[in-house]
């Protein structure tokens, strides 16, 4: 699937982030890195989702989801969240993180690099140009008629052919893959996730415990972390499993998050 249908499913509601999921957690360096490997045509790996029914599915963020089937990003959340803000300009509404990670990203005409802004360094040099407005409709007639007037290091044909090939990233196919049927609780779609992401930090009891809790009370995360905000702003540093334990001790008397 095209990069940029991807981007267009989570917009129409087709596509979403599951309720389990943790928030966004990539920093620059990860962002460039990624839009390198697409620049140049690197693999940079397909997504996971999980195809269950709309009114069954518990996603993230408070967007419409299309009627009848939702596809939920189990792996892939960093890779198109940071594409989708990038060429969107604007985070995806059910993002939850540092927007900063991919703001600003630039992109050199003649060198063929990203970095993030610095006035210093980019502000008097029009061939930094900015990646959200070069993706945008019509980016690429922008970027050329900035250059207008400018001396330029190569021709106005290789500089929007590099322009032609930094939009193209838009139209690289990524596999998806399809995880569905009745068997796919999301038990079993949290174990795929963590085994997946087997490299990785995986999901917490206390994570699942709290898609469960937001399957009846959507409201819980949203809360919970703004209790956790208010309590740290007193000097109180405290997790989210920290909480969760706590209000399973009183609601069952038993601190352990018994999941089955």
């Amino acid at each position: 699937m095209k990069i940029s249908t991807v981007l267009d499913k989570i917009d129409e509601g087709a596509m979403a982030l599951p309720e389990f999921q943790r928030g966004y957690v990539w920093n620059r360096a990860q962002v460039r890195g990624l839009m390198h490997s697409l620049y140049r045509k690197y693999p940079v790996g397909g997504l996971l989702t999980w195809l269950t029914k709309t009114e069954l599915a518990d996603a993230r963020g408070d967007s419409s989801l299309q009627p009848g089937y939702v596809s939920l990003l189990v792996d892939g959340q960093q890779r198109m969240t940071s594409l989708y803000g990038i060429v969107r300009g604007q985070p995806p509404k059910f993002f939850d993180g540092n927007a900063d990670a991919f703001t600003g990203l630039r992109f050199h005409l003649a060198d063929e690099v990203f970095e993030f802004y610095t006035p210093a360094k980019m502000k008097a040099d029009p061939l930094w140009v900015d990646v959200s407005t070069a993706m945008s409709p019509g980016g690429d007639e922008i970027v050329m008629s900035s250059l207008d007037g400018t001396e330029l290091p190569l021709s106005v044909m290789a500089l929007s052919t590099r322009v032609s090939r930094l939009r193209g990233i838009l139209d690289i196919d990524l596999h998806v893959e399809d995880v569905t049927g009745e068997s796919m609780t999301v038990d079993v779609v949290v174990e795929i996730f963590n085994r997946v992401n087997s490299g990785g930090t995986k999901l917490s009891k206390g994570d699942l415990a709290l898609a469960r809790i937001c399957a009846t009370y959507p409201d819980a995360r949203v809360e919970m972390k703004y209790l956790l905000a208010a309590w740290g702003q007193s000097g109180f540093s405290f997790s989210l499993d920290w909480l969760l334990r706590n209000v399973n001790a009183i609601i069952t008397g038993n601190s352990k998050l018994a999941l089955n």
